[in-house]
């Protein structure tokens, strides 16, 4: 597929929702960082879908078999995942980062939600590390599901996902574990990566189907309606975790993702000249290392007073005083950092990809 550059865009949606919930001080009337999570389970299962569909129609049409295509996308994502991750674990770890230094295991082996999901408690300022876990853990079974089930059947395991996810946090919910459980194990994110596979389906082979769906504004604006009526109940009916946000959030969240990101690929207006300005792209870009780097940059509920922004903000408490002004700040040196790991470690390796196409 074409690269769509307003697809950089939602990422740059995605991301921003996320640092937003980190860094706004819970001003926000809703749960930003979810969202963000959500959207980009969603893009995920869209384009690693696209991905490997292509691949599989084309070893079918020359009657090969899918252990090289399976080889290939294995080997570029590991390019483009993995260089940065392990840069900033064993550096983090180098620099004595407690939450890094206590849980380096479960990091290293992409298995901090399993972590978080058995021990019902989270991990401190590597926290965020679990979505880029449920990536890897969806990564390393899904490339077999889109090879080894018959392209007919696909759209039926995709909806299957989606039963499955929506089933197993229910009963999570209902043999009382805590909310962490339901929200950070892989198999209870399908949902979103179902629905992001079932776009990349129908883009595939029936885009003109795809097309007059995703041109209907109001669709988009029904769901996004639908995503802030599950937030207004949760808001009133809800005093902690309860089953609106653990069993059904998500997959309101989901499907107001898919509207966007759908949206956004047919080009429509009003939203696209935003998703495509060049800052708005270079960000999404990149967002990759905003996301990982930002938590380290700063994190409220972790960050000691030994911590360099916190004593940055004690020598300059107006930063810390208005939350809009530190939000950007942050923003600011934490895409400095994504930057310079873009151009010194992530462009340069993912060259490498060039040598392994389908």
């Amino acid at each position: 597929m074409q690269h769509i550059k307003s697809l950089d865009g939602i990422r740059f949606v995605a991301v921003t929702l996320v640092l937003a919930e980190h860094w706004l001080d819970g001003v926000l009337p809703f749960g930003a960082g979810y969202l963000g999570v959500c959207m980009f389970f969603v893009l995920s299962g869209f384009l690693i879908t696209n991905i490997l569909l292509k691949a599989k129609i084309a070893d079918d049409s020359q009657n090969k078999s899918h252990g090289q295509s399976l080889k290939l996308f294995f080997i570029r994502r590991t390019i483009r995942i993995f260089p940065i991750y392990y840069i900033l674990i064993f550096v983090a770890f180098a620099l004595g980062e407690p939450s890094i230094q206590k849980f380096f295991w479960w990091c290293i082996s992409y298995s901090s939600n399993f972590y978080i999901a058995f021990n019902q408690t989270w991990m401190g300022a590597s926290d965020h590390l679990w979505s880029l876990a449920v990536e890897e853990q969806f990564y390393l079974f899904f490339p077999f599901v889109v090879f080894f089930i018959s392209l007919k059947n696909l759209p039926k395991t995709f909806i299957g996902f989606i039963f499955l996810a929506i089933l197993l946090r229910a009963f999570f919910y209902a043999k009382g574990f805590a909310w962490m459980t339901s929200y950070v194990l892989m198999p209870t994110c399908l949902d979103a990566f179902g629905m992001g596979a079932l776009m990349a389906y129908f883009f595939k082979f029936n885009k003109s189907s795809f097309e007059s769906v995703f041109k209907n504004n109001t669709l988009l604006i029904i769901s996004f309606l639908a995503y802030i009526a599950i937030n207004i109940l949760i808001h009133y009916f809800e005093t902690e975790k309860g089953i609106i946000s653990v069993v059904f959030l998500r997959i309101f969240e989901s499907i107001f993702s898919v509207f966007l990101i759908g949206n956004a690929i047919v080009g429509r207006k009003p939203f696209n000249p935003l998703l495509e300005h060049s800052w708005v792209v270079y960000i999404g870009k990149i967002s990759y290392g905003v996301y990982i780097f930002h938590n380290f940059v700063y994190n409220p509920f972790h960050s000691s007073e030994s911590h360099l922004m916190v004593r940055f903000f004690n020598i300059f408490p107006i930063l810390k005083e208005f939350v809009v002004l530190k939000f950007f700040f942050l923003y600011g040196i934490t895409v400095l950092l994504a930057t310079l790991s873009w151009f010194l470690i992530e462009k340069p390796i993912n060259k490498f990809k060039d040598k392994f196409t389908y």
